[in-house]
């Protein structure tokens, strides 16, 4: 896909977000609430991203952003029985 679809394609679904958004306060109470739970699970989705993604950075990196030296990575062997 190129980058111009893309942005056709990215516009387009903003286009329809932003006629459902107008549509909205004429809408029934059952369009409103399922809107909502749509958009609380994109904005969960999108939260629970962000501090996963915050926390493995902070866990390899440092808060510095550089690699920590003395963390080394150790294997695991299977335990003999």
């Amino acid at each position: 896909m190129s980058s111009e679809s893309f942005l056709k394609e990215v516009q387009a679904i903003g286009e329809k977000f932003l006629l459902k958004l107008q549509k909205l306060p004429k809408a029934e109470p059952v369009e409103i609430v399922s809107f909502s739970v749509v958009l609380l699970f994109i904005v969960t989705v999108l939260v629970l991203t962000i501090i996963a993604c915050s926390c493995c950075c902070c866990s390899c990196c440092g808060c510095d952003g550089r690699p920590d030296p003395r963390r080394r990575k150790s294997q695991i062997s299977p335990a003999a029985h």
